[in-house]
């Protein structure tokens, strides 16, 4: 198990979430999972993920749309489970790991050891990957968990990056404000899907980011 790391700051996840007026949590009718997904559950029970998004994104609606998402969107989910771990705070705990299998964690109310999600986690994924858990009652909590993509991007501008192109326009938004320079990485991650697309990036940990791109 890595090293636990807190954020200090409000994640953009928080941050759309506490805009919305929602608070973060598991439910949602529309999961979608991957065939090669893995679902493990010790009492039958398969959390849904809620996406307080759903219908706004590059796929649902116009470009535009895609400037206000960043890395809220939770995604496919590789693993939906439950798990049994007392001694924790609070009712909702969110964290991602590095490659190297450290944790960075975004929400969480005190500083609990939260190994015990992620050694769940890794019986099935490995790092580097996005936990978001919720209590469900006493020590059973619902937990859903999916790799994600990092890449080591020098970039001293701010801590989340939106990049869009479509139809030979392109926008760039640092921390939610245009912004007008050239970032390789994030191109030739959306260049893969085509020639419209969206990329976001969100800072974990010095120069790794977790990047997430979608075709236009």
């Amino acid at each position: 198990m890595g090293i636990f790391r807190r954020r200090k700051e409000e994640s953009l996840n928080e941050q759309m979430l506490r805009e919305a007026g929602i608070a973060p949590n598991l439910d949602s009718p529309g999961l979608e999972n991957r065939p090669d997904s893995v679902t493990a559950s010790t009492n039958d029970v398969e959390p849904a993920p809620f996406d307080p998004f759903a219908g706004t994104y590059p796929a649902d609606t116009q470009w535009l749309g895609s400037l206000t998402r960043a890395m809220a969107r939770p995604g496919v989910w590789d693993l939906v489970s439950t798990v049994h771990v007392s001694g924790i705070a609070g009712d909702t705990v969110e964290f991602a790991t590095l490659p190297a299998g450290d944790v960075i964690v975004d929400t969480e109310t005190g500083d609990d050891d939260l190994s015990p999600f992620a050694d769940e986690v890794e019986k099935h994924l490995k790092p580097p990957y996005r936990v978001l858990a919720r209590r469900e009652d006493d020590d059973l909590w619902a937990i859903a968990a999916r790799t994600i993509d990092v890449v080591e991007l020098k970039f001293n501008g701010g801590d989340e990056i939106e990049l869009v192109e479509n139809e030979g326009r392109t926008e760039l938004r640092v921390d939610g404000e245009p912004a007008r320079q050239e970032i390789p990485e994030l191109e030739r991650a959306g260049e893969a899907l085509g020639s419209d697309f969206v990329v976001q990036a969100d800072r974990l940990d010095g120069d790794l980011w977790e990047i997430r791109a979608s075709a236009l």
